[in-house]
C-alpha cells in the first residue's frame, strides 16, 4: 500500500509538535531552576539576524495546521500576527494547531492531491504548487527547520535537552 498524503504529513507533524511542546515545558523548568526570566528564552535568537524562539514555535503551528488550512483555501501566506510573549501563549499556538491536525481526515487529504495552490508573499512574489508538493516539499521542511531551530536556541541557552527531546514519541513498532 502506498504512503498516503495524510500519513506523510499529519503523524510526523503531531510527533514533532508534541516534542516542541515538551521543549517549552523544559524551557519553563529551566527558568525556575536557573533563575532566568521566561523572556530570556522566549526572545532568544541563535544569531542577531535570526528570529526568536517564540517565532520558531509559532512557525511550527503555521507550517503544520496553517499549511493544511492554506491548502484547503488554495493559498498560503506568511502569518504576520504578533508572537506569543509567554510560555502559555506558545503552548496555545501548538494546542490550536494540534486540534486542526487531529481533525484532518485521510480521505479529505487524498482528495487534495493534484489541487492547485499558491504560496503568496503579498506584493513580493507568488509560487504555484500542487497541494501535495506544497505540504511535503515546502511546509514539512519548514516545519522541521523551525522545530530544530527552537531546539537549538534552547540548547544554546543551557536548557538540558537531548535528541529524544527533539524526536518526541518515536513511532517504533511494538
Amino acid at each position: 500500500m502506498p504512503l498516503s498524503l495524510y500519513d506523510a504529513f499529519v503523524p510526523p507533524c503531531l510527533q514533532i509538535m508534541d516534542a516542541v511542546s515538551g521543549l517549552i515545558d523544559k524551557a519553563e523548568a529551566h527558568c525556575a531552576d536557573a533563575g532566568c526570566t521566561p523572556a530570556e528564552l522566549i526572545e532568544a535568537r541563535l544569531y542577531p539576524d535570526m528570529l526568536p524562539f517564540s517565532y520558531q514555535v509559532k512557525s511550527c503551528a503555521v507550517h503544520s495546521a496553517g499549511a493544511l488550512d492554506g491548502v484547503r483555501r488554495g493559498e498560503f501566506a506568511p502569518d504576520n500576527t504578533d508572537l506569543p510573549g509567554d510560555f502559555a501563549g506558545l503552548r496555545g499556538k501548538l494546542s490550536t494547531a494540534r486540534a486542526v491536525l487531529e481533525a484532518a481526515r485521510p480521505d479529505e487529504m487524498e482528495a487534495m492531491i493534484g489541487a492547485d495552490m499558491r504560496f503568496v508573499v503579498p506584493g513580493r512574489f507568488e509560487w504555484p504548487f500542487t497541494a501535495e508538493k506544497f505540504l511535503i516539499g515546502f511546509s514539512l521542511p519548514n516545519f522541521y527547520f523551525h522545530a530544530t531551530t527552537a531546539y537549538d536556541i534552547l540548547r544554546m541557552k543551557g536548557v538540558k535537552l537531548g535528541k529524544l527531546d527533539y524526536l518526541g514519541a518515536v513511532p517504533a513498532r511494538g
